[in-house]
């Protein structure tokens, strides 16, 4: 399955969904599908989301900590979940505020898998 079609499974079964991107370490888009914003904005939020995961990556490894599992970033207006795929891949989902934030994290576990399943 290409990764353009993991992502629109993504969406599809999470309400309230805004848009996803996977990148890669330096933070450019690998691919991407938005369905309320637009592609340049998701294509930087995933590249700050990406500078995100590496700061607080370091700041495990500083604690001597085990491997970082996800990010949640929630604003006034969405949430964010940061995931990593692999060590060189990580995924970003946007939600509308509202969004079932348990739904969109079940969801999201599962695409982690077949997008390690498709990278491997």
């Amino acid at each position: 399955m290409s990764f353009k079609a993991v992502l629109e499974d993504l969406l599809d079964r999470t309400p309230g969904s805004l848009g996803a991107i996977i990148a890669d370490w330096e933070g450019e888009a690998v691919d991407h599908l938005s369905r309320r914003i637009d592609d340049y904005d998701l294509k930087i939020i995933g590249a700050h989301k990406g500078i995100i995961l590496t700061n607080m990556r370091q700041a495990m490894r500083d604690l001597d900590s085990d491997d970082l599992q996800e990010i949640i970033v929630t604003t006034d207006k969405t949430q964010t979940l940061i995931i990593p795929i692999t060590t060189d891949y990580y995924l970003v989902l946007t939600l509308q505020k509202n969004a079932s934030f348990g739904r969109a994290l079940f969801e999201v576990r599962k695409t982690i898998l077949a997008l390690r399943a498709e990278i491997a």
